[in-house]
């Protein structure tokens, strides 16, 4: 006997369906978590390092990845919930969480130079901007170590805005890279404006490159446009020793990704003071 009408409507992915409440539930029982996370400080960052291309093997700086957790101490993987709030109030106060374990993470180790991630929509947003301004002030060199990531289609959704920040910042020794680089939603007449200082180019096109002549011949294109507005260059997502070695060949300045090492809440300067207190 075949399914009755009424129940094959049921169970049709429409707005009522039953699929869909249960994943609307589930989005909103992950947001509370991450807001009640956010509002007992349950968030800390993850590192990766950001490894040179030019044989010296050493990082020319790590990447801070905010991480939110639940009740248990689990971390709340991004992807469940970063979308959703980038429009959000939540969303502002993930960027002031994130740049305050940064700014307190450069302010303890001198040598080391971070990046760290921000929205567009987080410019102007006081707390963020307060939070800035007053580790400048107790360590004004410190801004000569932060580089600030915003996405290509963070930055695309207010550019004017994004260009004025900038000649802000980079006149008090901060740099900026541009994320996502290639992802689609550029204009190139706002690219050459922006001047930013770095651009992390997409992993769609880093990701098995060395068996694939499209994303070499896309890689040479990117990398031209970079090499003509003197921006250093980032390969994200870089898995292989094989990727690692073409995208090196080709030019690019930096490579990132789970060939050299995973994000990790334990970087090497927390392991090294372990074993000097030890």
């Amino acid at each position: 006997m075949g399914i009755p009408r009424r129940k094959l409507a049921d169970m049709a992915p429409g707005a009522d369906s039953p699929l869909n409440f249960a994943i609307t539930q589930q989005d909103q029982s992950t947001l509370a978590l991450v807001q009640e996370a956010i509002r007992y400080k349950q968030t800390l960052l993850a590192f990766q390092p950001v490894m040179r291309a030019d044989g010296a093997r050493e990082p020319g700086f790590h990447e801070g990845l905010i991480r939110v957790l639940d009740p248990t101490g689990r971390v709340i993987p991004a992807a469940q919930f970063m979308d959703k709030i980038e429009t959000t109030e939540t969303g502002r106060e993930i960027d002031v969480l994130a740049l305050r374990h940064g700014l307190l993470t450069l302010k303890a180790n001198p040598a080391l130079r971070l990046s760290i991630n921000m929205s567009a929509r987080s410019i102007g947003y006081h707390p963020w901007t307060s939070t800035l301004n007053r580790f400048l002030r107790e360590s004004p060199t410190i801004g000569e170590r932060l580089i600030l990531e915003i996405t290509e289609s963070s930055a695309m959704s207010v550019p004017e805005l994004v260009i004025d920040f900038m000649k802000r910042l980079q006149s008090r020794g901060i740099c900026f890279a541009m994320d996502d680089f290639g992802s689609g939603q550029l204009a190139i007449r706002h690219f050459r404006e922006f001047l930013f200082d770095i651009v992390k180019i997409d992993g769609q096109f880093v990701r098995g490159i060395a068996a694939n002549p499209d994303n070499q011949v896309l890689m040479r294109a990117l990398l031209a446009v970079a090499r003509h507005f003197d921006m250093l260059t980032v390969a994200e997502n870089v898995e292989t020793a094989q990727d690692a070695q073409m995208l090196t060949d080709m030019g690019v300045d930096l490579l990132q990704g789970y060939y050299f090492a995973a994000p990790t809440t334990r970087p090497p300067w927390l392991q090294d003071a372990k074993i000097r207190q030890g």
